[in-house]
């Protein structure tokens, strides 16, 4: 176990960025199509081959889940993909055409301090279609966090956001893991202090080891808001090696919402868009289709809760006038 979503069996991760442009994509790479299904929760989502896996719908399993910067800019990641995906043969088969399904969800950094003429009247071409298809020519069993892939340009309100990831083994040895961008509207940390709200599920000091905050003061709770309508979202994605139909698969991602809600102050805000998408890789049954799942849809909260804030933890601060610090910049000799 290496505390990465990669330890679920059959997925490999790979990130591309543009520092220049502040911005980058990540792809969760199937090595067999996986069962997925997806949970809306935020007030301002953008997204991509979404609607394919509510569970009524046709389409069994994907190929891919990718996350990007850009806003609406960076949907065009997902048709990256599916180029390279395509020259590899993947895809749902339809005659003798195949198309591979590579659902996205996109969060806004397009005012990070990064150049974006793109997204400021400049034209030129996004570069998340371009780095996609770098993503997954780098997909591997290992991956780099913080300020990497689809994180690279996320921010909270407090501190430079990230791409974090977590894993855990449920009782009967069935593996979970998250993987999130966390670009929130709000704050992961406890007010202007080092500790985390997903404190109580930390392991192994993965972000920092401080603990809870001893009291939680008045002035922690008072609501602290990041941009405006359309200027963040958390994205994540929650896989287990379990066999699942899209029916168990649809509550898993709705269950796992449970950990940015755990990890985030506010989630699911009007002004977010926090999306979690669920896949199963299919390589254990499960014995018990009530209180087996019920423990993955638990860990995949715990789990997506522990990588949000690792994602933060783990980041470094953009190189730009008025770049909001990173946990570390302020907070570092506090951590283990």
């Amino acid at each position: 176990m290496r505390n990465l979503i990669t330890d679920v069996p059959g997925i490999h991760v790979g990130n591309a960025h543009d520092p220049a442009a502040a911005s980058g994509v990540t792809v969760a790479l199937f090595e067999e199509p996986a069962v997925a299904s997806v949970a809306v929760l935020g007030g301002a989502p953008g997204v991509r081959d979404t609607a394919a896996l509510e569970p009524e719908m046709t389409v069994g399993a994907v190929d891919a889940i990718v996350f990007s910067g850009g806003s609406a800019f960076g949907l065009d990641a997902a048709g990256g993909v599916m180029s390279v995906l395509s020259m590899r043969g993947r895809g749902f088969a339809i005659g003798a055409a195949r198309v591979p399904i590579v659902p996205q969800a996109i969060l806004f950094d397009l005012n990070n301090g990064g150049l974006k003429p793109w997204a400021h009247g400049g034209g030129g071409e996004p570069p998340h279609r371009r780095l996609a298809a770098e993503a997954v020519a780098a997909a591997a069993p290992d991956f780099a966090l913080g300020t990497a892939g689809a994180g690279y340009g996320a921010t909270t309100a407090n501190l430079k956001g990230g791409l974090g990831t977590a894993s855990a083994v449920t009782r009967k040895g069935h593996l979970v893991g998250a993987l999130v961008a966390v670009n929130a509207v709000g704050c992961t940390t406890v007010g202007d202090g080092p500790h985390f709200w997903a404190a109580p599920y930390e392991r192994d000091g993965e972000f920092g080891g401080l603990g809870a905050p001893r009291h939680v003061p008045a002035s922690a709770l008072v609501p602290r808001f990041k941009g405006g309508p359309g200027a963040n979202t958390t994205i994540a994605l929650v896989a287990t090696d379990a066999i699942l139909d899209k029916r168990q698969a649809k509550r898993l991602a709705l269950s796992a919402h449970d950990g940015l809600a755990r990890a985030l102050r506010p989630a699911h805000a009007p002004l977010d868009g926090d999306i979690v998408f669920a896949a199963a890789t299919g390589r254990r049954p499960i014995s018990d289709p009530i209180y087996d799942l019920a423990e993955l849809c638990l860990l995949a909260a715990d789990v997506l809760a522990r990588a949000c804030a690792r994602g933060v933890y783990e980041a470094t601060a953009l190189p730009f006038p008025g770049a909001l610090p990173a946990w570390k910049d302020r907070f570092g000799h506090r951590g283990g």
